[in-house]
């Protein structure tokens, strides 16, 4: 599985999860200059190829790329055709997949999952008039581009509203893997619990998958165990959910709206909408005007947000969270504002600084609150 340098690790006793501590990792950010990617004759649509890291289904990080296909398709109508391969391990078949999409004859190809990163640049050396798209990497080259949603931003306030929500004061988190995408989320959600309840902890245990609905629901039920009453993930199933309906508790859905699986205990979820991104890069493709970048867009440009409020969220905390979701849209606020500490009291960001998108992209320690897990100095 390609992956960035993973961690040390403490396995939880008596289960597969792991607490970790967080290794350092060089980061290759550099933009070259695009190929000329021709424009598509007009009577000729573009076809375009997806690679999905889970099965589509109806919820979660893979039917969200999917809906954003879907709606790329219904803006460009007879302009492009798309064809979609899901449920692709990360390495050795993520490359045979995508260089099977770039000889299928499919100009512009997305590849959804970090551990694609390797893979979909190995293969665009030798495609090089083929337009790739990378989701949540680092890594660019002369026809690969990378984008990813400002998840910050609704981890957040996901977390505003847990840390009025809690009553026992532990939060629990589900990870996937402690790279620094899910590092960031843990910090951004974190900081937004303790700017309503300085008290409150959060409770990470990762569980080394990014879909794996019964690992999941052992977690969530181990962090229930560790007398957590709110629960939140960044993995892909709603198992954490589904286990908050049934235990009485609360929970955050993650990547599409997964409020279905627990009437009651979601909150709401942080959600990720693609359809306009996927349609402008396709067009820039038709019109011969794409080029490599590196895309992050927030609530503002509507990558992302949070879904529909349950009532069960007292109108105060939800006005103000609104309030901040409106702070965050005109930029006159962002996440990682200082002062930040560490989980170790280190002063990672000063008053009146903000992580900027280089810091933020190789993020490797923990934010204060967070509990079981240790920072890279």
């Amino acid at each position: 599985m390609e992956r960035r340098q993973f961690l040390k690790y403490v396995t939880l006793a008596g289960s597969g999860f792991t607490f970790a501590a967080c290794t350092s990792e060089k980061q290759n950010s550099q933009v070259l200059p695009s190929p000329k990617i021709s424009a598509i004759a007009t009577n000729e649509p573009l076809k375009v190829g997806f690679v999905y890291v889970g099965p589509v289904g109806d919820f979660g990080w893979t039917y969200s790329h999917d809906l954003g296909r879907r709606e790329m398709e219904a803006n460009l109508q007879g302009k492009v055709r798309s064809t979609f391969v899901e449920s692709i391990n990360e390495g050795a078949d993520a490359e045979r997949v995508i260089r099977q999409l770039a000889l299928d004859g499919n100009r512009l190809i997305f590849t959804t999952s970090f551990g694609y990163m390797n893979p979909t640049i190995k293969v665009a050396k030798d495609f090089p008039k083929v337009a790739f798209e990378h989701c949540t990497g680092y890594k660019r080259a002369k026809n690969v581009g990378t984008y990813l949603g400002r998840f910050e931003e609704p981890r957040y306030l996901t977390g505003m509203i847990a840390g009025k929500m809690t009553q026992s004061n532990i939060i629990g988190f589900i990870g996937a893997y402690p790279i620094p995408e899910v590092i960031r989320g843990i910090g951004a959600f974190t900081l937004g619990v303790r700017a309503t309840n300085p008290q409150a902890k959060v409770r990470v245990v990762w569980v080394q998958s990014w879909y794996d609905p019964g690992k999941e629901r052992e977690a969530a039920q181990a962090l229930v165990n560790l007398g957590a009453d709110v629960l939140t993930q960044h993995t892909d199933s709603a198992a954490a959910v589904q286990l908050a309906e049934e235990k009485g508790i609360y929970a955050f859905g993650y990547n599409t709206d997964m409020s279905k699986f627990g009437q009651k205990a979601h909150l709401t979820s942080a959600i990720n909408r693609w359809g306009k991104f996927y349609t402008d890069r396709a067009l820039a493709v038709i019109n011969g005007t794409w080029k490599a970048d590196d895309i992050w867009h927030g609530i503002a440009q509507g990558m992302v947000d949070i879904s529909p409020l349950n009532t069960a969220i007292p109108p105060d905390v939800q006005q103000m969270v609104m309030a901040k979701r409106d702070e965050f849209i005109k930029g006159t606020a962002h996440p990682f504002t200082g002062v930040i500490k560490d989980e170790q009291g280190v002063v990672r960001v000063s008053k009146g600084k903000v992580l900027n998108d280089a810091e933020q992209i190789k993020m490797n320690w923990y934010v204060e609150g967070v509990e079981g897990v240790k920072s890279q100095k």
